[in-house]
């Protein structure tokens, strides 16, 4: 597993109160009991994780940890 999927892990446990093995690829935020404000907060704990900048509007769709993932990992 690499070592940027582990910091997206660590703060996706510490966000959404989660367990780590809960936080897989295939997870859906629903199944994870994330709404929107969650997914919001996770953004900006990720934001500063990865020193990186996500806009509102591209979170639109994003439903599964790997949609999230994916769209950190491009902005790195």
């Amino acid at each position: 597993m690499s070592d940027n999927f582990e910091r997206f892990k660590n703060c996706a446990v510490d966000v959404l109160s989660v367990d780590a093995d809960q936080v897989v690829m295939e997870a859906t935020f629903e199944s994870l009991d994330a709404d929107s404000l969650d997914l919001v907060e996770l953004v900006m704990a990720l934001e500063e994780e990865f020193d990186v900048n996500v806009e509102e509007e591209e979170l639109d769709g994003i439903t599964t940890i790997q949609g999230a993932y994916d769209l950190i990992v491009s902005k790195i």
